[in-house]
């Protein structure tokens, strides 16, 4: 399992949705995520797109408008957001629970190769499904205080002035 660009991207998209949620912002604007993060404008659109469609964002048109989260961040598990993202965890598809595909070897029962990418895809697959959204938040801001940074999307951060203002 490899995370591409548009699952990294979606994860840390949703992170900077709840750090924000956490400080006081529930709702921030495409431009403000792809800032920080850098990540192209038009990619991060999309992405934020198919984040909507799964059901983990909310959206708000105009002026004012930007994403949210649209779940609680505890009921967020990393890994449903990777499966719905980039598909099965699974190295081989022979070891998938969800997306599973016989492989091409005679004994797959007594298979070498295969056990081992089953402990690879548990090992996987328990570790992103042990964390939610929330505790990703926690022990990023709880690193970031720690380090004395200041927190980002916070109001007393200085912002850019929006266009009128």
């Amino acid at each position: 399992m490899r995370l591409t660009k548009r699952g990294e991207y979606a994860l840390r998209a949703l992170i900077d949705l709840g750090i924000a949620q956490e400080v006081g912002r529930p709702l921030l604007q495409i431009s403000e995520i792809a800032d920080k993060e850098n990540i192209p404008i038009k990619f991060l659109e999309a992405i934020l797109v198919q984040l909507k469609e799964a059901g983990y964002l909310d959206s708000k048109r105009g002026k004012q408008g930007g994403y949210s989260l649209k779940k609680p961040m505890d009921t967020i598990k990393i890994g449903d957001v990777v499966r719905k993202l980039e598909g099965p965890l699974a190295p081989i598809p022979c070891v998938s629970q969800n997306f599973y595909e016989r492989c091409s070897c005679p004994d797959e029962a007594h298979c070498g190769l295969r056990m081992l990418m089953l402990d690879v895809r548990n090992a996987i697959s328990d570790v992103l499904d042990r964390y939610s959204l929330a505790e990703t938040v926690e022990v990023t801001l709880r690193k970031m205080r720690r380090d004395g940074l200041p927190l980002p999307f916070a109001e007393t951060r200085s912002r850019k002035p929006r266009k009128g203002e």
